[in-house]
């Protein structure tokens, strides 16, 4: 549950670190997948949804650097969320050079692919039993 070292943003914390954090009011959850994502995969209620890159063609969400500042307030932290960790970490590093404490969620949404490559078998928001709806 402690964060862990990263370079360029605050650091790497686990999903129930993430979820405490938001709890408690330190912490707005930022889900940075793409709006088909959310739609179609699920979603944690109450999260800011605000995609880093969005179809057609996973380009950069150009609104991204207004959204996030207006939905993370002054003295909070931001926790990022995407499938696997990956975009997370961009969009974590993208808040701090905007002056925001940002974190990276390990695992992600849906966790890393098992043996099989399916996800959600090896860790991940869902996995750990996080609040979390579809459609």
């Amino acid at each position: 549950m402690a964060v862990r070292p990263a370079e360029g943003y605050a650091g790497n914390v686990t999903p129930q670190l993430a979820w405490s954090w938001v709890q408690s009011g330190e912490a707005v959850l930022v889900d940075v997948r793409s709006d088909a994502e959310r739609e179609w995969v699920g979603f944690v209620p109450d999260s800011v949804g605000l995609a880093w890159k969005q179809w057609p063609g996973m380009v950069p969400n150009p609104n991204f650097d207004a959204a996030v500042r207006a939905a993370v307030p002054p003295g909070k932290k931001a926790v990022m969320l995407c499938r696997s960790g990956v975009r997370s970490i961009a969009a974590a590093r993208r808040a701090t050079e905007l002056g925001i404490e940002a974190y990276n969620i390990l695992e992600g949404f849906e966790g890393d692919p098992d043996a099989q490559a399916h996800r959600g078998r090896k860790g991940g928001w869902r996995y750990h039993g996080l609040p979390w709806r579809q459609g």
